[in-house]
């Protein structure tokens, strides 16, 4: 694969189903799990977890505000101290379920809201950098923004990521959406190859802005994620010289 392809999942709880896990999980690398602040639970969690480790894929801990009402889209106050524990605790009951599965945790990455405001607001990167550093683990983010320099300052593993099925504003930032939208397949994975390959991305306003893609989104609450997801793969896959 010239680059990861990471996916949010294992957000369905109790009676509430979100994405199709298990259709997805052949076409990714990384799983990014829900912790149970914006979607998941108990029950799910353990079961996307072994989903995860029976098909090879790394998981990463998918951290929220505390908000499972607004799926964790919706901004919030709080203080450092605060939302390090709180990411604290999500991180370390997914660890639990890992631990069961007999496989290990490979990345962090926020989710919705906590994403844009880590990439805009020192001290919830700095929060995030907190949290990471106790599970010496690195966190996905944005190239360009606070996930990077904070990140990187604090010697916390950067992971540049990507998303084929969000928009991004003409100063790079991404647009993040209460409900996604479908996307054509075909447009995500040539924009998955821009960004990986060519290094460049196209803004909603038709910008052309630099960008680096060391991992891919594809969002498994996007209507047809798993056809994106295909696309993105076979468009990522390295190319046969036998």
């Amino acid at each position: 694969m010239l680059a990861d392809i990471n996916c949010d999942m294992g957000e369905s709880f109790g009676l509430y189903t979100f994405g199709n896990d298990v259709a997805i999980m052949p076409y990714i690398t990384q799983a990014n799990i829900a912790c149970g602040y914006h979607g998941s639970d108990p029950n799910h969690m353990a079961q996307t977890v072994k989903l995860a480790r029976d098909h090879g894929v790394r998981v990463g801990a998918h951290v929220s505000l505390p908000d499972l009402a607004g799926f964790g889209r919706r901004e919030m106050k709080v203080g450092r101290e605060e939302l390090r524990n709180i990411i604290l605790y999500q991180v370390g009951a997914l660890t639990a379920f890992l631990r069961q599965a007999g496989t290990a945790l490979s990345h962090i990455k926020p989710h919705g809201a906590l994403y844009g405001m880590a990439a805009s607001q020192a001290h919830i990167a700095e929060a995030v950098a907190d949290a990471a550093l106790v599970y010496d683990m690195p966190v996905m983010g944005l190239c360009g923004t606070l996930h990077e320099t904070v990140y990187r300052a604090r010697g916390v593993g950067f992971l540049a990521e990507f998303f084929v099925d969000l928009e991004y504003a003409d100063d790079g930032r991404l647009i993040i959406t209460r409900r996604h939208d479908a996307v054509d397949p075909a447009a995500a994975a040539e924009r998955a190859r821009k960004a990986v390959l060519g290094g460049t991305l196209t803004t909603a306003g038709g910008r052309t802005l630099e960008v680096r893609a060391e991992t891919v989104c594809v969002h498994s609450d996007t209507p047809n994620a798993v056809e994106v997801a295909a696309a993105v793969r076979d468009a990522l896959a390295e190319p046969d010289h036998s």
